[in-house]
């Protein structure tokens, strides 16, 4: 049986159809020659002794592989401090605002069903996939072999977790049954309208039009529940709050604003360290985190995040990301009930 399947993923990478590959092969540098070097000839073989897959046809694929500059100059941290602002301004405008309800107003239904069926509000799966992907307009033009086999093996701060994707990634490929040089992503190899790594794919991705099959790129129901079905099993609460705003004062708050997202401080403790914040009565108890959000020359934003902003940052572990997607969905969710 692992002989059949390692064959399936060569066929898949041997009888790529013509165009399958973005213009005629280019010869990589030096360094690129994936095929030759040790530490891919050691993924190969363990892919071989862990899965069934063949040494020479994995050894064929990454002779195709291109490393991408590009791709590790854009995963790089910033040179200069990150502000709040200026990431907010891109993420919530009255374009993605507008073009959030038009995608509303076409996959209501959907998101509907998906709210009651996992939980999740239908404003938060939309903003995920409006910030994501531009409601599935910007889907990533780097192709998806490329992207995590450079980051797999030329980016040491998390070679690990990137050479885990690609080894899910090639799984991926080999269970559903597409060629592996046909599908572009992010620079850090997500795929489709949620951009869900391939791991994440494998373990969360639901056919939730019931059509048979399950495809993030094409079908916006699937990738509906897929986003909700991730929630939830991250921990989503529902009915659960997500985050306050914040205001600080005092000098016994910054103990408890260490950068840390995960909310392990009762919220009546960050109101006695002067937090200010107005939460709904009986959440004294309730578990949460003091985020700051700086920018540059302006000052800091504070919010108080709660299990379900921490599970917004199991989609992005970034305390920005979380954040631009609950006030997006807040957004969304007031344009929405204004227009009926």
């Amino acid at each position: 049986m692992k002989r059949v399947a390692a064959l399936s993923l060569a066929l898949l990478v041997a009888l790529a159809p013509p165009g399958a590959e973005a213009g005629p092969p280019s010869k990589p540098p030096a360094q690129a020659a994936y095929q030759k070097r040790p530490e891919v000839k050691a993924f190969i073989r363990d892919m071989a002794k862990r899965h069934g897959f063949v040494e020479k046809e994995l050894t064929y694929m990454f002779s195709r592989v291109k490393r991408e500059e590009s791709i590790l100059n854009s995963i790089r941290p910033p040179d200069k401090p990150r502000s709040w602002q200026e990431y907010r301004e891109i993420f919530i405008n009255d374009k993605r605002i507008a073009l959030g309800a038009e995608y509303w107003g076409a996959h209501g239904a959907q998101l509907a069903r998906a709210q009651r069926e996992y939980g999740v509000p239908a404003e938060y799966i939309l903003a995920i996939i409006g910030i994501e992907t531009y409601y599935g307009r910007n889907m990533g033009r780097w192709r998806v072999v490329d992207a995590l086999t450079t980051l797999a093996f030329d980016y040491p701060p998390r070679s690990a977790y990137f050479r885990d994707e690609l080894e899910q990634y090639l799984l991926l490929a080999r269970d559903l049954g597409f060629d592996v040089f046909s599908v572009r992503g992010s620079y850090a190899g997500a795929i489709g309208i949620p951009q869900f790594m391939p791991g994440s794919q494998r373990r969360f991705a639901v056919d939730f039009d019931g059509d048979g099959a399950i495809d993030l790129r094409r079908n916006p129901a699937d990738a509906i529940g897929s986003v909700a079905n991730f929630l939830l099993k991250h921990g989503w609460q529902a009915g659960g709050a997500v985050m306050f705003e914040a205001r600080v004062e005092g000098e016994a708050w910054r103990a408890y604003a260490d950068g840390g997202i995960e909310p392990k401080h009762k919220l009546a403790d960050l109101k006695r360290s002067g937090a200010q914040f107005a939460a709904p009565a009986g959440l004294d108890e309730a578990l949460g985190a003091l985020l700051e959000l700086p920018t540059p020359e302006r000052g800091s934003e504070y919010r108080v995040g709660l299990q379900n902003f921490y599970v917004l940052t199991r989609y992005n572990r970034s305390i920005f990301y979380a954040t631009a997607v609950a006030e997006l969905a807040a957004a969304l969710k007031k344009n929405q009930e204004a227009g009926r």
